[in-house]
């Protein structure tokens, strides 16, 4: 894997979240038994860390694996191997109890702002369930804080009593977003948010998602294809191709200097709004 010089330095504070070696292989079965033969190595050793405040983007083609290392940190998949440390803890080693107070510090926002909310649950249920199933509050405090979150992500607070057909696909987003926040997490990871979105919807997902970082002090993985999105949104880039993570380092320089074929291949692709200016394409 190719690092920047800046990866080198150890970060002055330890990371909020420290991935090392992550595995996620599924098995493949085949006969009339069947038995396990072989083994799709989703995520194969994969290491990284995020600091405090910090958006960590994650970029690579569909079908990467970048999805995966996202479900299986939150432990929405199981992992075959290595470890994730919350705050110094390996998650992979609690109890779903012990789990149950730091699911209340992840969160995660889906790719699919359709598919990802109840369709026979009102707003208001939707975003207030987790304060409820955690025991955060009840009634008339509990709808107070559903409205306010949802003030918080761009929607007003009669859209907590409506459905979410009811709303475009970039509102329908933003319930998802009001969701992830009402836990008032520290991590949130961000399954490619944007990618079902209309350009001009996306530019005002983003800035939300940086005024949201903003004002709570978030920390992001940012999952995503578009280099131009991540260029936009994260502090530090880590590119992944085939379940690895070929090169990772300071945005800056994986922008101006990539050092591995596969991320210049990925900057070439990136549309350039100038149709008479060529660049060179790289495969």
């Amino acid at each position: 894997m190719i690092t920047s010089p800046q990866q080198s330095a150890q970060p002055r504070k330890a990371p909020l979240l420290h991935v090392e070696h992550l595995r996620t292989y599924f098995p493949i079965r085949s006969g009339i038994l069947q038995r396990v033969t072989d083994y799709v190595k989703a995520v194969d050793d994969v290491s990284f860390h995020i600091n405090e405040g910090e958006t960590l983007g994650l970029v690579g083609e569909s079908g990467c694996g970048k999805t995966t290392v996202g479900r299986t940190i939150l432990r929405l998949i199981p992992a075959t191997g290595g470890r994730v440390l919350y705050k110094g803890r390996n998650i992979f080693e609690l109890s779903a109890k012990q789990m149950r107070p730091l699911r209340r510090q992840m969160q995660i926002i889906f790719q699919d702002p359709i598919g990802s909310l109840n369709p026979r649950m009102r707003v208001g249920k939707i975003v207030g369930e987790p304060l409820q199933v955690h025991g955060l509050a009840q009634g008339n405090r509990l709808r107070a804080q559903v409205e306010d979150v949802l003030q918080r992500c761009g929607l007003w607070p009669a859209a907590a009593d409506r459905y979410p057909h009811e709303f475009s696909g970039g509102q329908r987003q933003r319930i998802g977003i009001a969701r992830a926040l009402a836990l008032n997490p520290k991590l949130i990871i961000c399954d490619e948010p944007t990618s079902a979105l209309d350009v001009s919807i996306q530019s005002q997902i983003l800035n939300l998602l940086a005024d949201l970082q903003n004002e709570f002090g978030l920390s992001y993985l940012f999952i995503s294809h578009d280099m131009a999105v991540i260029h936009h949104l994260c502090d530090r880039i880590a590119v992944m191709l085939d379940g690895r993570i070929v090169e990772q380092g300071d945005r800056d320089q994986i922008i101006n200097d990539p050092q591995h074929p596969y991320t210049r291949s990925l900057l070439s692709a990136v549309p350039d709004p100038n149709p008479r200016r060529r660049k060179p394409r790289h495969t």
